[in-house]
């Protein structure tokens, strides 16, 4: 062993009596620990939420969706067909109409996201089939009727259930209606099933209805607003995409469950990187007594480091001494939070120490995943705060003069 690292260990493990340097030293290994402590378990429930949420999403909405670059509708054409089933990274695909509508009852009128879909198909590439928890996602369209599926939030709010009647108002010839004073375009619908997302924007916004009567009420004709896909494992959709983009050219805009969802995620990022530059200023304080006690440690051992270099150590070999202790600390807090943060988590997900009220949630408890890249990215902040705190002290000792030092001794 170096003698550098020798005697830093000895000023560490010194058995003097306790002392006020001591004692700070004390704080700062305690700071450090919290700090890191905390990082590891607000990154790992920042983690879990987010595994939750794209749980969610990923679950309901289709993996990758193709719409038009330009304008509402676009055409299956026979070579988009003959490309998305060559790809065998495909597993499922089917069109779809999307456009604003409103939904009327005797008592609430509701502007809602009115989706056509095809029954028999919707559910290869959306988890909204499955989700349906009332009634069933079977249009049954009749000459006089449509049929729909609703939200539960939405449902709750309009005051209907499978079996209501409801009326549905498309805005295609609203502008006609009001210059010439026509009627608008009204269809009755019958509630055909209630879905749950788990969702409540979902929920409370989109409704369902066939292919054929959003053809006829948005005056799509043979055109829709766009394709789904469902993709075997959803990590593979950035690599599908770009595929698909190099393919179909400028003419069509290719976006993931991601991009659907950008603005959602990109605050969730903008959380979670709030969260450890915030909780990275406790370990900066913690790193603060470092500096504090090692500057009156070097204070207190002029003796020892004029001697020291009496003894030929040069400054380099002083600087590492200083260092060295200084890293100690930082190494023994991190371990120590890395250690208490990881058993906090294993708590949770085994015991659920915290949990949730699971008629406002989805989930019985706080969610915690756990990554090595986070507990990496902790320790090296940790550690390089250790070692800047270090620094100043190390240099100012290592610049000290032996005949200084021991004049008066």
């Amino acid at each position: 062993m170096r003698f550098e690292r020798f005697i830093a260990r000895r000023y560490l493990r010194s058995k003097r009596q306790m002392r006020f340097i001591n004692i700070i030293m004390l704080v700062s290994v305690i700071g450090i620990t919290v700090g890191v402590a905390a990082l590891v378990i607000v990154l790992s429930v920042f983690n879990g939420f987010n595994s939750v949420v794209t749980g969610v999403l990923v679950g309901f909405d289709p993996h990758i969706r193709i719409e038009p670059a330009s304008g509402k509708s676009m055409q299956i054409t026979e070579r988009l067909s003959a490309l998305l089933a060559a790809d065998p990274r495909i597993k499922a695909s089917a069109p779809f109409i999307s456009s604003k509508a409103l939904l009327m009852t005797p008592s609430v009128n509701k502007v809602v996201s009115v989706k056509g879909v095809n029954d028999t198909l919707v559910g290869s590439v959306s988890g909204v089939e499955s989700s349906t928890v009332l009634g069933a996602f079977q249009f049954n369209d009749t000459p006089g009727r449509i049929g729909i599926v609703i939200g539960m939030t939405l449902a709750d709010r309009m005051g209907v259930t499978v079996g209501s009647e409801i009326a549905l108002v498309s805005p295609v010839g609203v502008d006609a209606m009001m210059l010439q004073g026509g009627q608008p375009l009204i269809r009755k619908c019958s509630v055909a099933g209630i879905y749950d997302s788990h969702n409540k924007d979902y929920d409370a916004h989109y409704a369902y209805i066939s292919l054929a009567a959003a053809r006829e009420l948005f005056r799509y004709q043979e055109a829709v607003s766009g394709v789904e896909i469902r993709l075997p494992r959803f990590s593979q959709s950035e690599e599908v995409q770009q595929s698909l983009r190099q393919q179909l050219g400028s003419d069509y805009r290719v976006m993931t469950w991601y991009d659907l969802h950008k603005d959602l995620y990109s605050v969730m990022k903008i959380e979670r990187w709030s969260a450890y530059i915030i909780l990275c200023l406790i370990v900066g304080v913690a790193t603060f007594n470092v500096l504090g006690s090692l500057t009156m440690g070097v204070v207190e051992k002029r003796r020892d480091i004029g001697i020291l270099k009496a003894l030929g150590a040069t400054r380099a070999s002083i600087t590492r001494v200083f260092m060295f202790e200084g890293i100690l600390v930082g190494l023994i807090g991190t371990v120590a939070g890395l250690l208490i943060g990881y058993a906090v988590c294993l708590l949770q997900m085994r015991y659920a120490l915290f949990p949730l009220d699971t008629t406002v949630y989805i989930i019985p408890a706080i969610p915690v995943e756990l990554r090595w890249a986070d507990f990496i990215a902790v320790s090296c902040a940790s550690m390089i705060l250790s070692m800047l705190a270090s620094l100043y002290p190390a240099r100012k000792a290592a610049l000290l003069l032996p005949v200084e030092a021991i004049r008066w001794e």
